[in-house]
């Protein structure tokens, strides 16, 4: 059962306009995005950096409002709910944020920033709050002295396990992890991605993990889904995109992640150019004018989110929409 459901997501941001470009021009941050996400399970999302990741995962709670499309949560439609009805919701919808620094209050002692949401929702106050907070910090890792501290005496994976805490703190069922380790070194990204595992086994919790680290999404993810300039281009378990990826972006990001074994050999798939402006995508299929495998149509069609199984591809040269393509340019 599907936990989560996205249906044609847009948030088309206004372009400030200049000596070279229109005031009605618009960033194109994500473009018609379809996406569900099951009851208990981790959904990898991942692209390069200004693909829309991060964005779609904002939109999906609220935190920045879409310009179009329906999100359903828990089967409700909450796209249209105000700020007062959106507010239960908020309690069960959570996000960790990239920057452990940024996003704790430095004015805020770490028991305030924990015990925020508990307070705000009425969930508990006085003695009954400070003992679920502590055993909150006891749960990520963290000592009951360090409950009067402030977030600069902590280092940088003590205060994302403060975070952490503080999204568990009002019982949520779906977090968005919203590069939750990319900030961290790497010993330390292995404690925070072994703590999330452990969380989500023992609260039954839903996550929308969001990074650019191919092999840290393999290793949480249940299913993975690629983005590019806002759109979705590819969508299968896990195993499957790491075994058998057939987007060309897909497996261009895939050849250019590092590999631990040096003995093993990897193709590397260079892609020319730059990503396009988000402003001014390219027609047709959004990744052509980088693609080795583009065709003529290719330039001139956007292709569809095609599924064969549970494995979706969008491209008009591999994956099942692929014969109807060689049809078309045969005529």
């Amino acid at each position: 059962m599907a936990l989560l459901e996205i249906r044609n997501l847009k948030k088309h941001f206004p372009a400030g306009g200049g000596l070279l470009r229109r005031g009605t021009d618009t960033v194109k941050a994500v473009d018609g995005v379809t996406l569900s996400v099951e009851d208990g399970e981790t959904m990898g999302l991942v692209g390069e950096s200004g693909c829309g990741k991060s964005t779609l995962g904002r939109c999906v709670i609220r935190l920045i409002e879409p310009s179009s499309g329906q999100i359903v949560f828990e089967g409700r439609d909450i796209t249209h709910l105000s700020f007062s009805e959106m507010r239960e919701t908020r309690r069960r919808m959570q996000i960790i944020f990239q920057d452990p620094y940024a996003s704790l209050n430095p004015r805020m002692r770490v028991g305030e920033i924990v015990g925020e949401g508990l307070r705000i929702h009425g969930l508990a106050k006085g003695a009954e709050l400070r003992d679920r907070v502590v055993q909150l910090l006891a749960r990520v890792g963290l000592r009951e002295d360090q409950f009067d501290r402030y977030p600069h005496e902590f280092s940088g994976g003590q205060r994302q396990r403060i975070g952490i805490a503080r999204a568990l703190a009002v019982n949520a069922r779906f977090i968005v992890a919203d590069e939750a380790v990319s900030a961290l070194d790497v010993s330390i990204q292995a404690q925070i991605l072994n703590l999330l595992r452990d969380l989500q086994e023992e609260f039954n919790l839903t996550y929308l993990f969001i990074s650019h680290d191919l092999r840290v999404v393999e290793y949480m993810s249940r299913r993975v889904a690629v983005m590019y300039l806002g759109k979705i281009v590819e969508i299968a378990p896990s195993e499957e995109i790491y075994a058998n990826a057939q987007h060309p972006y897909t497996r261009a990001l895939l050849s250019a992640a590092p590999v631990a074994d040096p003995s093993r050999k990897c193709e590397r798939m260079v892609l020319q150019g730059d990503v396009p402006s988000p402003i001014n995508p390219p027609s047709g299929c959004s990744f052509h004018p980088r693609c080795p495998f583009a065709r003529k149509i290719c330039a001139e069609v956007e292709p569809r989110l095609v599924h064969e199984g549970d494995h979706g591809i969008a491209c008009h040269v591999f994956g099942p929409g692929a014969v109807a393509t060689q049809e078309a340019d045969a005529a």
